[in-house]
């Protein structure tokens, strides 16, 4: 019994090394977004930062955006609570849902908003060590402040884990 279990034991030492999760992922990319009520477009970068609170069940998704327009500026800051999906050893997916805060500047006047986001977010990871990525996340926002804004946009970019 001895030698089975010096032989299990030995076979634990000689295996695979299990890939670490990364602390944090940073993302950065830039952010085209459409008014669904008045047909109007911005663009502006954008940064997160995503974190794994309880692996492959929840992340954490913390960003802020600034968009620009005609005569308006808008700063979205969100926390987004995402459940992922592995699909492959190289591609991730995870569907996110979280409040979002609307700091607007339109024609001189400024606003203050909640509202809530949801978003489908693809993740790609060139080589297996998952270093640099990229991704794209589309998403829908809905603006409870005056005059309910609805918004869809599409972010994409660079992704860069922090070890």
């Amino acid at each position: 019994m001895l030698i089975v279990s010096l032989f299990v034991a030995s076979g634990n030492a000689f295996s695979q090394p299990v890939e670490k999760e990364p602390a944090a992922v940073v993302e950065l990319g830039v952010a085209p977004s459409w008014n669904l009520k008045d047909g109007g477009s911005s663009i502006g970068p954008t940064v997160a930062v995503e974190i794994t609170p309880i692996e492959n069940w929840l992340e954490l998704e913390a960003g802020v955006t600034p968009t620009f327009a005609h005569h308006s500026t808008e700063w979205d800051t969100d926390l987004l609570f995402k459940k992922p999906w592995t699909l492959s050893k190289k591609a991730e997916f995870m569907f996110g849902v979280g409040p979002v805060w609307v700091h607007k500047r339109f024609y001189g006047m400024t606003t203050n908003s909640v509202g809530t986001e949801a978003v489908l977010d693809f993740m790609f990871w060139p080589s297996r060590k998952h270093r640099f990525g990229w991704y794209l996340e589309p998403g829908y926002e809905y603006n409870f402040g005056r005059g309910h804004e609805q918004s869809v946009g599409i972010s994409g970019g660079l992704l860069i884990a922090i070890p």
